[in-house]
């Protein structure tokens, strides 16, 4: 990962600008994601049942897990705005769940930046397009349109 600055930024766009490190997605991180969000079909937490009943040869992260690791994949993968003060997760304008990710899987973050612009004096709108893939898989888990927000003190904006 490397530094940019907010002048830097505008010149990044149609560029890919990070691919993240492995992240193993394993049997306890799904189980812990079906606590905490209380989705525990049993494609998800019940690798015996997984294994005889649906068409994946065993249990598969759920979609929003695989999705929530973007985060991670994020501070490992985009450069750092030198000028940044907090960044803000904004949303997304497209979602796909493409291919399952198994358990024992690794993925990792492919990010392209689309668009950044700013907004008001101290704010950096960055859309990104990702795909997360899975590792020795043709198809990715899921590709997105993921929208971030860069803060920073307004005497640091550069002229458009």
């Amino acid at each position: 990962m490397k530094d940019v600055s907010l002048a830097e930024v505008k010149g990044l766009v149609g560029t890919e600008v990070g691919v993240s490190d492995w992240i193993t997605v394993d049997q306890a991180m799904i189980d812990a994601f079906a606590r905490a969000t209380l989705d525990d079909q049993f494609i998800h937490t019940d690798p015996e049942r997984a294994k005889a009943e649906s068409p994946f040869g065993g249990t598969i992260a759920h979609g929003f897990l695989t999705l929530s690791l973007l985060s991670a994949m994020n501070y490992s993968a985009l450069p750092n705005i030198r000028e940044q003060t907090m960044g803000i997760n904004y949303g997304f304008e497209k979602i796909n769940f493409v291919s399952p990710v198994k358990s024992g899987a690794r993925v990792r973050g492919r990010f392209t930046l689309a668009e950044a612009r700013f907004r008001g004096g101290a704010m950096l709108m960055m859309t990104y397009d990702v795909a997360v893939e899975i590792e020795n898989e043709k198809k990715p888990a899921l590709t997105a349109r993921w929208i971030t927000i860069s803060q920073f003190d307004p005497k640091d904006r550069p002229e458009d």
